[in-house]
């Protein structure tokens, strides 16, 4: 694609991965088929190539107006037109550039702005955020049932963390920001499991959120900041020699691989971001890498524990590139996983995007409900803690992190 950025962009290192990323797209339109927005509202502008355009325009020097950004604003960055793309374009890249661009040139209307500036404060705090799910909890049975579902999804009380320490290999987790007050046996799950086969986990209390929640909410240098604060945090036990950095979160886990790139220009941090992003590993990856010692352990009977329906996270699946590892590990365990259409499309969670864009969320969600309720599942399994929760919101059947299930099933 032919670009002619301004050539104030040009002179920075974000216009010149924007400019690349441009001069990769063919106009081939593929990215349209697999693109949610696009599927539901079929408008060109709604779909990746079209922001594509309205992002080359931006960058180009042509005036920014709140159509330019409704649009840019309706796209989940679920990355599956990064699947499709035979090119090889970092769409999701080229709108980070693009959306900064756009917040400096027009600034957002009050109400929205509070909003944001609102949940950017709160999300990312969990000294302010636990204490408000605390509250919540105790009033859930006075708040209508459709809000309190939506924002306190059911808590599984499970066992303890084994013994810190107990094991040579060593691996860090990433306790992250709301997952901890909304579903804290995720992680006391994974370091069970990795317990069993010889690795110790642990979380670092210096480091919190990924840096997701700011830098999406057009905050991206706060967002870099929370970044810079956990590479701090974790750098020693880098230097010490842990194994990985697990992050059981997808849409984090995304985040921390993108380290490497986000901070790819701050000299400070460049070297060690990329050394992070290296370590990240959703723990499907770690236990893939011990599938010959986990399987035998699992040993379960096909369909002893039921049908489940397995809706894997745009993240897991368009982001960090894993398809399929979660599913064998659960069949192995004794579940009968049942077919889900039009898997490839997001649920409409998106972090923050279902607070901004309930209509199309809800929609997204009704769709991706059908689909995994056409099988009979009795049961709902995922790999991140946003796709959980809104899930769990609209349907009626449980949904579980799948390593919760996996704990369960070698318990």
């Amino acid at each position: 694609m032919e670009t002619k950025i301004t050539d104030e962009l040009r002179a920075t290192h974000a216009g010149q991965v924007a400019e690349e990323i441009l001069r990769k797209c063919v106009h081939c339109g593929f990215c349209t088929a697999t693109c949610p927005t696009y599927q539901l509202l079929g408008d060109e502008l709604d779909g990746p190539r079209g922001r594509i355009y309205l992002i080359k325009q931006v960058l180009e020097g042509k005036p920014v107006t709140e159509k330019t950004r409704s649009h840019l604003d309706r796209c989940l960055t679920c990355r599956s037109c990064e699947t499709t793309c035979p090119s090889g374009v970092k769409y999701s890249h080229l709108l980070d550039v693009g959306r900064a661009v756009v917040e400096e040139k027009l600034p957002r209307r009050l109400g929205d702005a509070v909003t944001r500036a609102l949940l950017r404060t709160v999300l990312p705090n969990p000294a302010l955020f636990a204490p408000m799910v605390a509250l919540g909890r105790m009033a859930k049975p006075l708040l209508p049932s459709s809000f309190a579902d939506k924002l306190l999804p059911a808590q599984i009380v499970g066992k303890p963390w084994p013994q810190a320490m107990a094991h040579d290999r060593r691996m860090l987790a990433l306790a992250g920001c709301v997952q901890p007050s909304l579903a804290p046996n995720i992680n006391a799950a994974t370091a069970r499991v990795l317990d069993r086969l010889g690795i110790s986990l642990f979380e670092e209390t210096k480091a919190g959120c990924c840096g997701a929640v700011r830098f999406h909410l057009n905050d991206q240098g706060a967002g870099k900041d929370d970044m810079r604060r956990n590479i701090d945090a974790w750098w020693p036990h880098v230097e010490a020699g842990i194994e990985a950095i697990v992050v059981t979160a997808s849409g984090c886990g995304v985040q921390v691989k993108d380290y490497g790139h986000l901070l790819s220009d701050d000299t400070a941090y460049a070297q060690k971001a990329a050394r992070v992003s290296e370590l990240c590993r959703d723990p499907s990856e770690v236990l893939a890498a011990e599938k010959d010692r986990l399987l035998p352990l699992l040993h379960g009977l096909p369909g002893k524990l039921g049908k489940l329906a397995f809706h894997s996270p745009c993240t897991l699946q368009h982001g960090l590139k894993i398809r399929g590892v979660v599913e064998e590990m659960l069949q192995t365990a004794g579940y009968e996983l049942t077919p889900v259409v039009d898997s490839h499309l997001c649920c409409g969670s998106a972090g923050t995007y279902s607070v901004f864009q309930p209509e199309l969320a809800d929609r997204l969600r009704t769709n991706k409900l059908a689909a995994l309720n056409a099988g009979g599942p009795t049961l709902v399994a995922t790999a991140n803690i946003g796709c959980l929760t809104h899930l769990q919101a609209g349907g009626d059947l449980p949904v579980r992190h799948w390593v919760e299930l996996i704990d369960e099933a070698l318990s």
